[in-house]
């Protein structure tokens, strides 16, 4: 059974200037995502920190992709 999101992902004022981080650790999901898209398997990334999970992973992914799917977009006029 899949946990949602915010069972994993917290932001908390306290912790990172309240961005959001993996809950119990002060890992950003920003951090996260960023290794991901630079090529970095998701295997080192367990690897380096330990007490990350898969569905840590995940979750970060899901996370940045709900934060995408808010985002306003302000279309442009485009010089005929």
């Amino acid at each position: 059974m899949r946990q949602p999101i915010e069972e994993r992902i917290i932001m908390d004022p306290r912790i990172m200037a309240g961005k959001p981080v993996i809950r119990g650790t002060r890992i950003p999901v920003e951090l996260i995502v960023r290794m991901l898209a630079q090529g970095i398997p998701q295997s080192d990334i367990l690897t380096e920190y330990p007490r990350l999970q898969p569905e840590d992973i995940s979750a970060a992914l899901t996370y940045a992709a709900r934060v995408l799917a808010h985002e306003e977009v302000f279309p442009l006029a485009v010089p005929a």
